[in-house]
């Protein structure tokens, strides 16, 4: 347990604290505004649970002084975004929400639904409900909009051919790929469908009426009648948006419900008085909040980082803010303009909350039903294996390795992690084996091992902002294989001093038998346990994780050309090469002479392309 530090030596003023385990790793971070009394309310008597248990597994706390509450706040969010400690609570999206976007950076920008980490040069709409939402609207908008959806490669293929695809005929297309558009009427098209997904409609609107009307005035009735249809899907991709305030009105609405342990987030988002997305998190609630201290973590959470739609004007919460001129003026510096963070009393935005607050008590009661048995099992799978390999802690980290290769070649490891036991797929990593010659399971997991372990040792000797992700030791080391594996494996702890700390297992495939150092006999863990279960499901990744990265090498291998890793061939050359010539071998019979002639190819190249292939 933290030692209180010496109440003279904490500063009066505001900053961040940062507690600390045995191992250097930070376990909480918080902000405040005076350092002083905030750090001396954690060495009180009767802490809440889960606030004695943070202190209890802390070793020692640290604190950084800044000039106001406004930096604290940036510089708390900061540190926990780079160590993601384990009792701050965490905003996790209950699912990858698709977008609409276009793609405004590109030659000829392209709408597509988009998933995962958003890019710039891209402009987004959403995120919704469900992707299929997306396609109908988009689907509708293409009518009046006909932007291009296909892939860049499909674009170019489609130039080179000089003829479109099928949708340009069936008009969802204006046909960029063979010239049938021009830049600047396909760039008027890309502003009228941004405009329209802004929210502005009603001149585009106007604008299909006129000319529809002039164009049945005129007696042109095909496309009088395009023009209604482009009119009818634009009214029915409207509508789809509901209308919930007037046309000058931005902000998001947040709606909360949950228990103790977690809470289901809703968040509508309401652009121009429309709503125009929504997202859902989950709150793991690892640390004690009251309401007001919940709302400024999910508003952190959300908007420390851009959202894709922007920053809104105004912010409905359940809760008041535990410190709302606080949060108010940090989002109004991210915008670059006033935002109120408020709770609405009355009126179409009080409505507009309970609504979104009735989404979240929907979400949280799927997640509870999904919650009640992955809680469980996990926790019985720790605690088994706990009790069947005799060991001192719950592992909570475990490492699992495994080996890949054919006939020798191509010889790679694997290491996959399982924190509280759930994959933690950013601690993967891919070894290539460099000191093993032929077929020696043995010795390449004796050499992933010790490199691994290596560099944990080297990493704990360093200060700890230096650290790396090989800082930590696993509190479980699980290996693929039966008595050969452990034993190579356990030789190289032993070497490294390591034998005592972490306890390592194997697990042979044939009849899921667990083997310890030390005893002859396996270790039979019943076949229905969650404790197997967790093992099997370890192996079978590091197995798909290690037999992906060998194929992935051997195709590079399989695919390498006769004409690579030549000095001042790049692809451009070495693709003309192949195309004055027909094929490699037609290059290789070519004279040292042929090659030097060639007026586009320096003589130095060509030479050294002579020199390469006739080397062996």
């Amino acid at each position: 347990m933290v030692e209180r530090p010496t109440p003279g030596s904490i500063p009066d003023s505001p900053g961040s604290y940062q507690f600390r385990d045995s191992d250097g790793r930070v376990i909480y971070v918080g902000k405040a505004k005076s350092l002083r009394s905030r750090l001396g309310s954690y060495f009180q008597k009767n802490l809440p649970m889960r606030t004695a248990t943070m202190v209890n597994a802390a070793d020692s706390v640290e604190w950084i002084q800044v000039d106001n509450e406004l930096e604290a706040l940036m510089l708390e969010y900061s540190l926990i975004k780079q160590h993601r400690p384990r009792f701050n609570i965490r905003l996790v999206d209950d699912k990858s929400y698709p977008f609409l976007a276009v793609t405004e950076s590109d030659e000829w920008p392209r709408a597509m639904v988009m998933r995962g980490k958003l890019k710039k040069g891209v402009r987004y709409y959403g995120p919704f409900g469900h992707a299929y939402a997306i396609r109908e609207t988009l689907d509708l908008l293409l009518r009046t909009f006909p932007i291009r959806t296909c892939s860049d490669n499909k674009l170019e293929r489609h130039r080179k051919l000089g003829r479109p695809c099928l949708l340009f005929h069936i008009e969802k297309c204006s046909g960029p790929c063979v010239a049938e558009i021009s830049r600047a009427d396909y760039d008027e098209l890309v502003k009228k469908l941004i405009a329209f997904l802004d929210g502005e409609t009603d001149e585009i609107i106007s604008d299909l009426e006129t000319r529809m009307l002039e164009a049945a005035d005129s007696y042109e009735f095909e496309l009088a009648a395009r023009l209604r249809d482009q009119l009818g899907s634009v009214r029915k991709a409207i509508e789809k948006q509901q209308m919930v305030g007037n046309r000058s009105e931005d902000y998001d609405v947040i709606g909360v419900h949950g228990d103790e342990l977690e809470t289901a987030v809703q968040i509508f988002l309401v652009r121009k008085g429309r709503v125009v997305g929504r997202r859902g998190f989950i709150v793991d609630r690892v640390e004690e909040l009251n309401d007001g201290e919940l709302v400024d973590k999910i508003l952190e959470g959300v908007y420390a980082e851009e959202p894709a739609m922007g920053y809104p004007k105004q912010v409905f919460v359940p809760s008041p803010s535990s410190d709302p001129e606080l949060y108010s003026a940090w989002m109004g510096e991210l915008r670059g303009s006033a935002v109120s963070v408020r709770v609405p009393q009355r009126g179409d935005k009080r409505a507009m909350l309970e609504t979104v607050t009735r989404n979240a008590s929907e979400s949280f009661t799927r997640h509870r039903l999904k919650r009640a048995s992955d809680h469980n099992s996990r926790a019985r799978a720790l605690n088994e294996l706990q009790e069947h390999l005799g060991l001192v802690e719950s592992p909570l980290r475990i490492e699992c390795y495994d080996m890949s290769h054919i006939s020798g070649t191509d010889y790679v490891g694997s290491m996959v992690v399982v924190e509280d036991g759930l994959a933690k797929k950013s601690e993967y990593r891919r070894f290539k084996i460099k000191t093993v010659d032929g077929n020696n399971d043995f010795a390449a997991m004796a050499e992933v091992l010790e490199r691994r372990l290596r560099n944990y040792l080297a990493d704990r000797e360093k200060p700890i902002e230096e650290r790396g992700r090989f800082a930590y030791p696993p509190n479980l080391i699980v290996v693929d294989g039966g008595k050969g594996q452990l034993s190579a494996s356990y030789e190289v702890l032993e070497a490294l001093g390591l034998e005592e700390e972490i306890p390592i297992v194997s697990l042979a495939k044939q009849f899921e038998e667990v083997f310890v150092p030390g005893q002859s006999e396996a270790i039979r863990i019943p076949r229905q346990s969650e404790a197997l279960y967790l093992l099997q499901r370890l192996r079978d990744e590091s197995h798909r994780f290690a037999i992906t990265y060998h194929r992935q090498l051997r195709g590079k291998r399989m695919t390498k050309s006769a004409l690579d890793d030549i000095p001042g061939l790049g692809p451009a050359r070495k693709a003309r090469l192949l195309k004055e010539f027909g094929s490699i071998k037609a290059v290789k019979k070519a004279s040292e002479a042929d090659l030097v002639a060639l007026p586009w190819l320096p003589d130095v190249v060509g030479q050294n392309v002579w020199s390469h292939l006739h080397s062996a």
